[in-house]
């Protein structure tokens, strides 16, 4: 008779990949939601010169698409999280693992693209202020500039746990017989 331990060895591999996988997955939808409340509820309001001037995220195409970025990246990380479960527990198949592999490469691409037009409305300053094209508007809106910012850092964080991801995915699915 064996030990238990000899037995259980050949999953054990699996079992802390599927773990690492579920939490990356929660992270992943953690940080995009997360991102998606911020950016949707960053807004300021000054007065200058008598003047009042709104900032808000939907007076920009770019930081609605980011949000919609984010919006998307969060209900896929959802959709992935249950099937990594339910798929997890029929074993190790490697055509799952492609598909996961796809998934997860699309989904971080999306991410990437809207913090990339996020990114790309503004760019930080020499002195870490945020500029908007060359007019420097974070001088004025400075509590809405660092909430964008706070969002994209979250979303950034959320493309390194979908890279992460993608290679365990693809390392996964480089198993397949063809």
């Amino acid at each position: 008779m064996e030990p238990k331990n000899m037995q259980s060895s050949p999953l054990k591999p699996y079992k802390y990949l599927l773990g690492t996988q579920i939490l990356l997955r929660i992270l992943a939808t953690i940080f995009t939601l997360a991102s998606t409340w911020i950016i949707l509820t960053s807004k300021q309001t000054v007065t200058i010169f008598g003047l009042e001037m709104d900032a808000r995220y939907s007076y920009s195409s770019a930081f609605k698409f980011f949000a919609f970025a984010n919006m998307i990246g969060c209900a896929f990380s959802v959709l992935s999280l249950f099937l990594a479960s339910v798929l997890g527990h029929k074993g190790l198949v490697p055509k799952n693992s492609f598909y996961m592999f796809l998934h997860d490469l699309i989904v971080m691409a999306v991410l990437l693209a809207g913090c990339a037009a996020a990114t790309a409305v503004g760019y930080v300053g020499k002195y870490g202020e945020m500029h908007s094209g060359w007019m420097p508007i974070c001088e004025h809106v400075d509590k809405f500039c660092h909430k964008v910012t706070n969002s994209v850092m979250l979303s950034y964080f959320a493309v390194f746990f979908y890279l992460c991801l993608t290679i365990i995915s693809a390392n996964q699915s480089t198993q397949i017989q063809v």
